[in-house]
């Protein structure tokens, strides 16, 4: 019988395009506690270790700041994204 893993998208996340993408939806979500874990989903993908040490934090407040039941502050947010490489932008809502 074959053995079958948990999915993990972490494991897809492979160019900065692609975790762009996956954040954009994840922000389109609205829900802050997906957006959360999205934001874990592509430092895990890019090495949380170094996301951590470029971004100020340590190792273990990272990982605790972006669990989903999480309220991390929106500068540690701001910190995680400009260490991924990734740019906050907006623009108007669809109706």
């Amino acid at each position: 019988m074959a053995r079958t893993k948990p999915f993990d998208v972490a494991e897809y996340l492979e160019s900065p395009e692609a975790m762009a993408d996956y954040l954009t939806e994840a922000f389109e979500t609205a829900d802050a506690e997906f957006i959360a874990q999205a934001i874990g989903t592509v430092a895990r993908a890019q090495g949380m270790t170094s996301v951590a040490r470029e971004a100020g934090l340590s190792r273990e407040n990272l990982y605790r700041a972006l669990s989903a039941d999480a309220k991390p502050e929106f500068s540690t947010i701001v910190k995680v994204l400009d260490a991924l490489g990734i740019q906050l932008t907006a623009k108007p809502k669809v109706a």
